[in-house]
């Protein structure tokens, strides 16, 4: 039972595993900053002590992992102006993303149904990425007028074949077998083992061991993978209109599909995102996430953002009204300056130089 009192995100000390559940089931699991600067806490305190040796990390309720950061929750912030909570919810978000990345123990998600966004970042930069029946991952910030962050930078554009630049630019859902075969899982149980999987891990035995003990065979590979060479031929293209041509060209049901999907995102997100990617491949994690805050901040004064969210998330039509509507009208001067240094300065560092105790006291 979750009563309206209950914390946001719990955390058990089990035998030689430290253990983390995301506890906002009716909300899909998703992150607010209370949840994020917590984690962040019990992650270090663990990482000091010697008795737990791995980390465990999985979501309640059944129908979600994580669904990503609470955006209305930023969105209401953004609107109201309260640019300190703003930053205070980034900074705490990609911290706890690059700690994640450079942890030294063990970190499994144990990942059942949705697992999108934020929900992202907290399992994929881990050692262990455990899928499951009901599993479904995306990146579908394009969609509302944002940008896949939380290290996508990072690792969307070294997935082989194109296969991240096609998760970016059309935010389209993707299963276990498809997410095996692209690394993005690392291994496969039904979600009823999950329990028996968290008791062997807090057991201290070899980790691969509860795997070998409990995994089951990865479901057949996907679409993604089964139209591998298209997404690769047509999504290597220089621009955004490029890839669109290509598709067109393609003329097959697949390629018709992701091109329609592409042209109800944000024109301007689209650009952003094939940016995004295009830089990424020379960033180390550190500096990508530097780049995700700069857009991230920037994007708070997007109208796309807050457009997108009102028609997916608020008003639920599913009409955004995208500015510009035309991707020949994205001005590529603008989406240049979104990735420079912010006005202000600010400047954050996500390689672990800076002080982060997970405080309302955010390091720069």
């Amino acid at each position: 039972m979750t009563g309206a009192d209950e914390p946001e995100i719990l955390f058990e000390r089990r035998g030689h595993a430290g253990l983390i559940t995301l506890n906002r089931p009716k909300a899909l699991n998703a992150l607010t900053v209370s949840m994020t600067t917590a984690m962040y806490r019990a992650l270090s305190e663990w990482e000091r002590d010697d008795t737990i040796t791995r980390v465990v990390v999985r979501g309640r309720g059944g129908r979600a992992f994580c669904a990503g950061g609470d955006i209305r929750q930023i969105h209401d912030l953004a609107r109201r102006g309260l640019d300190d909570e703003v930053r205070r919810f980034w900074l705490a978000e990609y911290h706890l993303n690059a700690y994640v990345q450079r942890y030294t123990k063990p970190y499994i998600a144990l990942i059942e149904g949705i697992v999108m966004g934020g929900g992202v970042g907290l399992s994929l930069h881990g050692s262990h990425r455990v899928s499951s029946e009901r599993y479904t991952l995306a990146m579908p910030e394009v969609g509302i007028g944002f940008f896949p962050d939380v290290g996508m930078t990072h690792s969307l554009p070294r997935l082989a074949g194109r296969a991240g630049v096609y998760l970016a630019l059309t935010g389209a859902r993707i299963g276990a077998g498809d997410a095996r075969a692209l690394g993005l899982a690392t291994h496969h149980a039904a979600a009823e083992n999950f329990d028996a999987i968290t008791d062997e891990l807090a057991g201290g035995g070899a980790i691969e061991r509860a795997f070998d003990r409990h995994a089951t065979a990865f479901p057949e590979v996907g679409p993604i993978t089964a139209h591998g060479a298209t997404i690769e031929a047509c999504f290597s293209a220089d621009s955004v209109a490029g890839i669109l041509a290509r598709l067109d060209a393609d003329g097959s049901p697949f390629a018709t599909e992701t091109a329609a999907l592409m042209r109800t995102r944000s024109p301007h997100s689209l650009c952003i995102a094939h940016e995004q990617m295009r830089r990424g491949i020379g960033m180390d994690f550190a500096e990508a996430m530097q780049a995700e805050y700069r857009l991230a901040m920037r994007a708070m004064h997007w109208h796309d953002f807050h457009e997108g969210v009102r028609a997916v998330l608020v008003d639920k039509d599913n009409r955004p009204d995208w500015r510009p509507a035309a991707l020949a009208d994205v001005d590529p001067a603008g989406i240049a300056e979104a990735f420079t240094d912010l006005p202000d300065g600010d400047a954050p560092r996500f390689d672990g130089s800076a002080t982060f105790d997970g405080s309302e006291r955010m390091p720069s």
